[in-house]
């Protein structure tokens, strides 16, 4: 095991280390090898270490190097080093982590990691806290707690009930709600077709002025960050009006909520403190490993209520929070391990200075190219920046120059009707050297597009 384990850990440092120096974008000669994994399942049992070698030699080389300084696509950072050994040390005490009771030190841990998450977000401090595997299912959990408890203010009990027969909730949603949030209130029954939709302006900040009048169970879902502009709802405006007609506020906040943690960004999500439940998602902006999403819930009781399970077999007995009370799985991995460590790590003002870093990139990257002529189409107010290279054909073609070259990778979009690039700088590992070296790039593979 030990001979393994140290193998592994050898070519884990051996492919981060590789980071700076490779190609973004797997090569089509790396990609075409992994057709060699299609064989049929062996008879006989392999050795591990062959198994391990196998794994690295093909899949490494396909690797997109996301986890690189260079990498723009999809809001998401790289994996700070600490919550790669936090990680592995996990893995290793494979814990079950959804009863206290057995597993007493994870559970402990991720008490003081929703603490402090509470504590540097300020959000409201009774608030529940719990650690799924990601935006989605953040914004699903908190959302399943709104459900039923809007629901429960009519006299109708979902977790006994169901939604059959159940009376309508009106949910209202922005036109710009992400796709992952509108996949949440599907799953939850809630339909995708007959939400309500408010129109937003031209940074998708949705429009005050054209909410529709609340009637009955109403669930109102809000933006903190857009995944193209990086705009932010106007919560002081809007939670007002919403919590007056006795509407659930819930925040998509999925990498916009971090913005919360730093004092001259804080002010663009003034008011979210006013909603009922948020989402947010680890792995985008303080930069821990995936399946660390997290759903924030103002009524404990509401989340509680939502998620938690019992049976003969669990051990539930003992004052402390057990972890499957707040998700929606029981067993489950200790997800706020790496959080815990980040923030152990980097600490308030390491958080603070990570985040205005890649916020002051994001400028920098808007400032180079449009002076080399190209039309920024967004206010860069966070870590976002989208960019026009000419008509919506001559963006494509360049956009896929830049990908083909390989200093760096930022995908594709639609932004208010036209074809564009997004740049998202969300990782600890970007230097100010990396943006000179990619906006070079973009400008230098736009020009010969």
């Amino acid at each position: 095991m030990k001979l393994l384990l140290d193998d592994a850990a050898k070519r884990a440092i051996r492919y981060l280390e590789s980071l700076p120096d490779l190609p973004v974008q797997a090569p089509p000669a790396a990609v075409e090898r992994l057709a060699l994994l299609d064989e049929p399942l062996p008879v006989a049992t392999s050795d591990p270490a062959a198994v391990l070698a196998r794994l690295d030699e093909l899949i490494t080389p396909a690797t997109m190097a996301m986890a690189g300084p260079r990498f723009f696509g999809f809001v998401i950072g790289g994996s700070l080093p600490v919550t790669v050994a936090a990680n592995w040390l996990a893995a290793a005490w494979d814990q079950n982590a959804s009863m206290a009771s057995p597993t007493p030190g994870v559970a402990r841990l991720e008490e003081v990691a929703a603490r402090w998450l509470l504590d540097v977000l300020a959000l409201p401090a009774e608030s529940a806290v719990g650690f799924v595997t990601g935006a989605t299912v953040a914004n699903f959990t908190a959302l399943a707690a709104a459900r039923n408890a809007v629901l429960k203010r009519i006299g109708w009990a979902v977790e006994a009930d169901g939604l059959f027969g159940a009376p309508p909730i009106q949910v209202v949603v922005g036109d710009e709600g992400h796709p992952t949030l509108l996949k949440s209130l599907g799953m939850l029954g809630l339909g995708r077709s007959r939400l309500v939709r408010v129109p937003v302006d031209r940074q998708g900040r949705m429009r005050a002025h054209r909410l529709p009048k609340f009637s009955g169970p109403t669930i109102l879902c809000l933006q903190a960050g857009n995944v193209n502009s990086g705009a932010f709802d106007s919560f002081a405006e809007i939670c007002p009006i919403a919590r007056e007609a006795g509407a659930w506020i819930h925040v998509d906040g999925a990498f916009g909520l971090w913005a919360r943690a730093v004092p001259s960004l804080a002010p663009l999500a003034r008011g979210l403190e006013l909603a009922d439940s948020w989402a947010t998602d680890a792995h985008k902006w303080l930069n821990v490993p995936y399946d660390s999403g997290i759903a924030f819930v103002r009524d404990a009781d509401a989340l509680r209520a939502a998620m938690s399970i019992t049976a003969e077999y669990l051990p539930t007995t003992g004052t402390r929070r057990n972890p499957c009370d707040y998700t929606p799985e029981l067993s489950r991995r200790a997800r706020g391990i790496e959080i815990w460590a980040a923030l152990r790590q980097l600490g308030r003002e390491g958080l603070v200075e990570m985040i205005e870093r890649n916020c002051r990139q994001a400028r920098r990257f808007a400032e180079r190219l449009a002076a080399a002529g190209h039309e920024i189409l967004n206010e860069v107010v966070l870590n976002q920046v989208v960019v026009k290279f000419g008509d919506d054909a001559a963006t494509r073609r360049a956009i896929d120059a830049i990908q083909k070259d390989g200093t760096c990778w930022a995908g594709v979009t639609v932004w208010q009707g036209s074809t564009a690039m997004r740049i998202s700088v969300s990782s600890w590992a970007t230097t100010d050297e990396d943006v000179e070296r990619s906006a070079d790039a973009m400008i230098r593979c736009a020009r010969l597009a």
